[in-house]
Order: C-alpha cells, then structure tokens, then sequence
C-alpha cells in the first residue's frame, strides 16, 4: 500500500473552509415522477457533441440510443424515457452557455426498457476490454461535474499503468448531500463498483475517500469492508477542506503523489479517479446494461420550500422540479451545480445534464462591488496549486491573455473558486480566467 499511517489525510497546500450547508444530508433519496417531456443534449460531456441518431415522431424506448458519440472522446446518448420524439432543435440555453443540439421526447408513460437494456450480465469471466465496451456504450461520464467520458478513463496508455483505484466519496462541495445519501444507500454496490473499476484497470489497490464530516458513511463502509475481507481495499478518512475531493488534491492526500503541471494526467503517477456516482454508474453499465439515463441530485437552497435528494432523469427541465419542489417568488439566484463551482442560470427552462450535481435556489446574492486588487495575498494562500490568482486576474483584467498563460499559467487553474471565496475585493477571479482561458482558445483555434 502507498498509503502513510497518518491521521490526517488532506492536500498539502491551500484550500477554504466556506459553511457546509449540509441541510439535506438525511433526506433519502426519493425516485422522482417522471416528466411529461425531456430534453436531451446531444453536448454535456468533455469532447465532441453526440449526433442525433433518430427522427421527429420516431418511436423510442427507455435506454435506446439517440445520439452517437463522435470520436474517442465523446458519450453517446439515451433516451431516458419510452415514447416519440416531438422534434430537434439547436437548444441556444443551456447549462453549459453554449448552443447544442437537443432531442425533444413526449413520455409516453410506458416505461418500456429498449431491446437489450436491463438485463443482468455475467461478470465474473467477462475481460476488461468488453467492460470497457459496455461503459462506452452506455454513455457513462464523470458526474461529479467534470463529465469526462468514463471509458477514456479506464483505458489508460500502456506506458502509464494504473496501480490505484481511488472512489472519490469527499463531496466537499457546500450544501450538496446527493453523494452523501449514495454511499448511505448504496454501500455494498459501491464497494463492488471499486472492484470492477480495479479488475478492468488491473489495479492491485482500491482507496474509497470519504470526508470526516460523514461519520455515518465513513462507519458503513467500514462494516461492509470488514464483513467482506476486502484487503485490496482501503477506506480513508479525509480532513474537511475544499477542494478535497478535486482530483488532483485528492490524489496527492492518500498517495502523497503530484500529478504533473501542463496537461498531466492522473494515470501519470499510477492513479485513477472516481466519485462515487459515476462508479455506481459503471456497475450499473457493466452488470445490467443501463445507460446513463438519470443521475442523483441535489435540490436545496434558501428559496426552495421542498429540499431534498432525488434520482432525476436526464433531460429534466430544471423548471420542472424547482416547480415540484417549491420555489419561492423572490429567488435571486439560480446555479446548476454547487456553489462553488457550479454555473449561474439566466433562466430556468433548461434541461439537467448528466454531470449536474446540484439545483440550488437562492433568495439573496449578496456578492458585494468587485475592487481593485489589494495585494493582500490570501487568494495565493487558499490556491491548492500553488498559482497566483491575484497576478492572472490583473492580466485578465487588463486582457493581456498570453501573458497570463507564459508568466502564470493560467491554464493549470482549475476553477475551484477558492480565491475568489476568499478575496476581501470582491473580485470576480474565476470569471475572469474563464474569459482568459476563452481568448486563448479562440486565438490558438
């Protein structure tokens, strides 16, 4: 085992303690009613959009595929209910703030599964490359927010082995529960989720991160690990501190290791990641043949009456369940996702996307007049990759975009939030890299 016996496992640099919010953390999870109609992108994954693969008033059924993946680094995507497609469309609002195509569905209430989909699998002699296979078809994506494609994770290069298996259970985003209720509900799939992960990769160990603020979790994967004499499989503690359960600080607290700067990637120092959701997600892909059709979620804030935790079909209109769950008249502020990562919503008929963890609804947004920077240096304190959000945000400001990347490397940020959390100036940092990171893609494309 990499792991040191140490009580305190958490990243070595940087980081915030914002208010937890954890209001809904013993809601359940509740299935909810399906709705009237969905609608479903063709873009809410990394890499390129999925084409449609069916015709206004075709017939289709839970499960069958309706967009195909372009390319390696692609998902394909599922109707996530039976019924007949209304129409197409180039959907201009969206949660990602980019035009997408989307594919309109009326549910027909039926429920009917497509030919092939949820029928349970022998996996005990099935090879890693026809479970590779099978997550590709399903369409499975990081849904901790990153939506990376699932099946491009577990094919790392031959030259860069993975040794270990890491199921990220941290949730350190504030007020989100939904990963939460996963591992109270769902322990013994997610356990066996880490050992297909680690037989499909040839793992020899498999770590479950969970953030001390859930004991509860943190006591029930302890008694399933046990009862089961899972030696290969580790459960770990983690500090309370954002951004724990981000990749790169999350594998850096239980292996010490530090994915490379410049684009390197986890399998680079052994390491594969991920969060418990989309772990669950591949079993479900690998042992019964469900495409990624609904995802758990997360509907709290201060202007919602109903909070709670729910499995959500893809597709959703986000107005739908603000409408079920009660939003008050004075919401301020609407984020797809959480509060520190998660994106603002100009209005709230759009669709929830596989990678949405969270519906928050806000009553105030009291951010405060952004300020010139004071040169007070917190933001470099709080930044887990040791970069200096102060000098990026006054290139930014002032558009000098290459030199944000030559002198900073702004493209290394990964849009935590954590300086702009901590800034007394008020400053809009993350947006403004955002922005940088867009003119420099516009000027290399």
């Amino acid at each position: 085992m990499a792991i040191k016996n140490n009580k305190k496992i958490t990243f070595p640099y940087g980081g915030v303690h914002p208010p937890e919010g954890k209001q809904t953390k013993d809601m359940p999870l509740e299935r909810s009613e399906p709705p009237a109609t969905v609608e479903v992108l063709m873009a809410q994954h990394i890499g390129a959009p999925a084409v449609p693969v069916v015709k206004r008033r075709q017939e289709v059924k839970k499960g069958e595929l309706i967009g195909e993946a372009q390319g390696f680094i692609s998902a394909n995507i599922h109707s996530p209910v039976s019924g007949k497609v209304k129409r197409m469309e180039n959907r201009i609002h969206n949660p990602t703030g980019k035009p997408a195509a989307a594919v309109i569905i009326d549910n027909d209430g039926e429920d009917q599964w497509a030919e092939g989909c949820n029928e349970e699998q022998n996996v005990s002699d099935m090879e890693p490359q026809s479970m590779i296979a099978l997550v590709r078809q399903a369409g499975i994506v990081g849904m901790g927010g990153a939506a990376f494609p699932a099946h491009v994770k577990l094919s790392p290069p031959e030259e860069t082995p993975v040794s270990d298996v890491i199921i990220n259970g941290a949730e350190c985003e504030p007020m989100l529960t939904c990963d939460h209720r996963l591992m109270l509900e769902k322990t013994q799939e997610i356990i066996q989720a880490t050992r297909l992960i680690m037989k499909i990769v040839r793992a020899g160990n498999g770590y479950i991160g969970i953030e001390k603020n859930k004991p509860d979790a943190i006591a029930a994967f302890r008694q399933e690990l046990e009862k089961n004499a899972d030696k290969n499989i580790q459960l770990l503690p983690l500090e309370v501190s954002y951004p724990q359960g981000a990749e790169q600080q999350l594998i850096t607290a239980i292996t010490g290791r530090e994915v490379p700067a410049g684009g390197g990637l986890p399998s680079h120092v052994g390491c594969l990641v991920h969060n418990v959701a989309t772990a669950l997600a591949i079993r479900e892909a690998i042992q019964y043949k469900i495409p990624l059709i609904e995802r758990p979620l997360t509907v709290a804030g201060t202007a919602i009456k109903k909070p709670g935790n729910f499995y959500e079909l893809i597709g959703t209109s986000i107005q739908h369940i603000l409408k079920r769950q009660e939003v008050e008249d004075d919401m301020k502020l609407l984020i797809s996702g959480g509060p520190m990562m998660g994106v603002a919503q100009g209005q709230t008929e759009v669709p929830l996307l596989k990678g949405n963890s969270g519906i928050l609804a806000m009553r105030a947004a009291e951010i405060g007049e952004q300020r010139a920077c004071i040169r007070c240096g917190r933001c470099v304190e709080a930044c887990p990759l040791r970069l200096m959000p102060n000098m990026i945000s006054v290139l930014c400001e002032n558009e000098r975009w290459q030199e944000a990347q030559e002198e900073y490397q702004v493209r290394e940020c990964k849009e935590c939030g954590c300086c702009a959390y901590i800034c007394p100036a008020n400053r809009k940092i993350v947006h403004m890299i955002k922005w940088c990171k867009a003119e420099l893609a516009a000027a290399g494309a």
